[in-house]
């Protein structure tokens, strides 16, 4: 456990309208300096800087700036943050808007063969019992965590959002939620860290591109660990990992076969399957409940040359007379 090296405690707020950027990259400005054991108040755009609102339609999608996608508050800087050193991120506080979206695009998700030209666009409310509702008596207990917490890479120029880096960014991990410490090594000076991409709810693999995405206030504080050894990124959290959705078990779908990727395609596939059969819904409306609530897992990877991929979707989720 690392030993955290407090030197300030003060509270500081940072909003995208006046400190964003959609790429990461070391030359740009720090919007903010502050101390090790300071606080942050970011306020987050959704994912789509502001394009896709909770009144918006297939044809938002359509008719998207793909190249405004993840919206990003910073950077700031950590005074004294070099090179080899490591930043610790703790997890405080999550404030949503109450509402959120996930669609489906064209040629992007694990199964983009499959749905080649599809759109589709589901906009979710957030009810006082902190869930948010589908159809069909499906409501998804929300645990809202960002995709995108990163630093700065050491590499020169303006690098894309999209792909996770050895410094953080997209990593679209569901455990960061409120509790949990993230650590992340420092490649420059500052760190210079950024956040984003906010989400109420994803599965373990995010299948169809995109979680209930959602605009969000995020407290995180920040702690400086001087010469940390550390080669990419490390969490702990506070808790269990399915700590709301595991009450009630599972359905499960498993795939064997010797390619990890055409397994998950495959596990994915055939709990699409089970539910449009076994809940009446569309292949959309399944394949987007699969993003944000279904987990993908690695059961086996020793017995070659087969492995086991299975992919959980939790009963809870479901009104109990159809479970």
């Amino acid at each position: 456990m690392y030993n955290t090296n407090q030197l300030s405690n003060s509270v500081y707020s940072l909003s995208h309208l006046d400190h964003h950027h959609n790429k990461f990259d070391n030359s740009i400005k720090p919007a903010l300096t502050i101390e090790s054991g300071d606080t942050v108040v970011f306020d987050c755009e959704e994912g789509t800087a502001g394009q896709i609102t909770r009144h918006s339609t297939i044809e938002t999608l359509k008719e998207m700036d793909s190249g405004a996608i993840h919206h990003l508050t910073g950077p700031i800087a950590i005074a004294g943050a070099e090179p080899g050193d490591v930043i610790e991120i703790e997890i405080l506080e999550f404030e949503h808007k109450g509402w959120g979206w996930t669609g489906i695009f064209p040629d992007l998700g694990l199964l983009a063969d499959d749905f080649k030209d599809t759109y589709a666009l589901h906009i979710w409310k957030v009810g006082n019992d902190g869930k948010a509702k589908f159809k069909n008596g499906i409501s998804i207990p929300i645990e809202p965590f960002c995709g995108i917490m990163g630093l700065a890479p050491a590499e020169p120029g303006a690098h894309s959002t999209t792909p996770p880096r050895r410094t953080g960014g997209n990593m679209d991990i569901r455990h960061l939620t409120k509790g949990t410490t993230l650590f992340l090594p420092v490649e420059v000076t500052g760190g210079l860290f950024s956040v984003g991409d906010c989400h109420l709810a994803q599965g373990d693999g995010e299948v169809c591109v995109t979680a209930i995405e959602a605009p969000m206030n995020v407290t995180l504080r920040f702690h400086l660990h001087k010469d940390r050894a550390m080669a990419e990124p490390q969490y702990i959290t506070s808790g269990p990992t399915t700590n709301k959705l595991n009450g009630m078990g599972y359905f499960v779908t498993t795939s064997i076969g010797p390619d990890l990727y055409s397994l998950s395609q495959s596990a994915v596939r055939y709990m699409i399957e089970l539910l449009v059969d076994r809940f009446s819904l569309n292949k959309e409306d399944a394949y987007m409940l699969c993003s944000v609530a279904g987990d993908l897992q690695i059961n086996e990877i020793v017995d070659s040359p087969n492995w086991v991929v299975s992919f959980q979707m939790p009963r809870i989720i479901f009104s109990e007379q159809d479970v």
